[in-house]
Parts: structure tokens; sequence; C-alpha cells
């Protein structure tokens, strides 16, 4: 689908070095810990994770659970207090800030719960802006691969139109075909369905779900939708700064998320 689209170029290693995991992510013994007026916060106990590729993955928890700290890692957000982090062929946790925002326009497609769009831009331009930042492609292949991603998640039409005249679902659309504007192996949603109805949420998971079948993407997502949870390839359970549960979703769903959700889930 996507893939057939101007195929990604100068797009180096972007870390210190080669990267010593076998795994397209892979968090070592990692641990988080805040400063906060009560004292230390440890928000992460030592957490360890692998993704490989082509892996639908949701992270579920209660608020307060670690679960957004924990796709911070990823990302590089933020950073562990100690442990290692490595994503896409890169110690991401040994960035330097300069390096990191280059690395992250180029491996990582984010996706927000409240879309982040920049407001002055049109719906184009914002698709366009990771091309622009990580210099990819000629301005008129931008132009014409920005186009493209929003035929793919049904805004073409409304390309001209700034975000605040779009509804929350295409917002939504637009910051997915944006997440995908340099072609990055993971995409990484922090509670994407959060503020759309049913309907909608059921739309954006079905994109989701074409990105990693169709194209081979990587989605690694904090959900609190109980359908949306049951339906990945593999679901981590995270409480308290740990994660409690891993399980392989081909061999069916979680015993706990089918009978007593409210348990983990919030």
């Amino acid at each position: 689908m996507f893939g057939k689209w101007f195929g990604r170029k100068d797009q180096p290693n972007g870390g210190n070095g080669k990267d010593d995991s076998p795994h397209l992510i892979e968090l070592r013994n990692v641990v988080k810990e805040y400063e906060t007026a009560a004292g230390k916060f440890l928000a992460l106990k030592g957490v360890s994770l692998t993704v490989e590729k082509g892996e639908f993955v949701a992270i579920i928890g209660k608020s307060g659970s670690g679960k957004s700290t924990l796709i911070n890692m990823v990302t590089g957000i933020d950073r562990p207090s100690s442990g290692q982090v490595y994503v896409a062929g890169t110690r991401v946790d040994q960035l330097s800030e300069n390096r990191m925002a280059q690395w992250r326009g180029r491996s990582l497609g984010v996706i927000f719960q409240f879309f982040q769009l920049l407001p002055t831009l049109t719906v184009i331009e914002n698709v366009m802006l990771p091309m622009d930042f990580c210099n990819m492609y000629t301005p008129r292949e931008r132009y014409e691969r920005a186009m493209n991603l929003l035929s793919q998640v049904e805004m073409e039409v409304h390309a001209n139109k700034l975000p605040s005249a779009c509804s929350g679902g295409q917002q939504q659309r637009v910051a997915i075909a944006r997440a995908l504007a340099n072609d990055p192996p993971i995409l990484v949603a922090d509670e994407p369905t959060g503020n759309l109805d049913s309907k909608t949420a059921d739309a954006i998971f079905t994109l989701f779900t074409k990105l990693v079948t169709d194209d081979n993407k990587t989605i690694v997502m904090v959900t609190h939708d109980m359908d949306l949870a049951k339906q990945v390839t593999h679901a981590v359970i995270v409480a308290d700064g740990e994660i409690v549960q891993q399980h392989d979703m081909s061999k069916g769903a979680i015993p706990d998320l089918e009978s007593e959700p409210e348990t983990i889930y919030a």
C-alpha cells in the first residue's frame, strides 16, 4: 500500500555506531526515576522488552502504571535513569539532542492522542513538514508523497484546509499520514483513539492493521480500548512500573482481559 511510493533514501544509521541488539526494539533493564516534591518516584522498575519487525503491540495498564513512560523511552522523548534502549539499529539513550531529533524524524512515526498538528499549517503542509525537517525527497516528491499519503487515509480532498476545519477523526488520519511521511519502520501511538468515537476508532485501527499486514510496519500502541487490545499480535500489561504479563495474541486473548479487565485496565 504505502511501501510502493517513494522508497526512503539518504537514511544513515543515525546512532553512535552499530546496534548490538538483534531485535527491532529492545529495552534492557530500564529504570526511570523522577524527583518529586514527595521524593523520588520510580516510574519504571527495571523493564525489559523486545519487539520484532511486523508486530502490532498494545501496551495496557492503569493510569499511572508507567505505560506512557515506557513508550517515551522508545521514542527518545524521555531518557532512562539507567538501562539501555535500542531502536531500529540505534542505541537511543546515548544520542545527543541534535542527533535524537534527526534520528526520530527518520526512524519513527509518532502519533499522539491529541493529534499535535500545527494549527497555522494546512493539512498537506503538516504532512510535508517531517520531510522538510529531515531533508527527505525533492520538493516535488514531498508534495506528491504527501498527497498520496492523504489519499491513503481518505483526506486528500481536505489537503488545503487548516486542522481546525477538520473533525477529530480527520485530524487523527492526518496525524497518521504525517507519521508515515518519511516511511519509518516503526509507528508509536499514545492513545491514538482515546478522543474518537467508536466508529472512527475502529476505522483508525483498521488502518493500523493494514499498515502492519500490507506494509510490514511495526506498531507500538498504548490503548485503553478493550476491543482494540484484543486484536493486536502482542499484548504487554504494565502495572506499578513493571511489565507483569506479556501475551502472544495469536494464541488467544489474555484471560484477565476477558474476565476481570478492571484489575489491570483503566
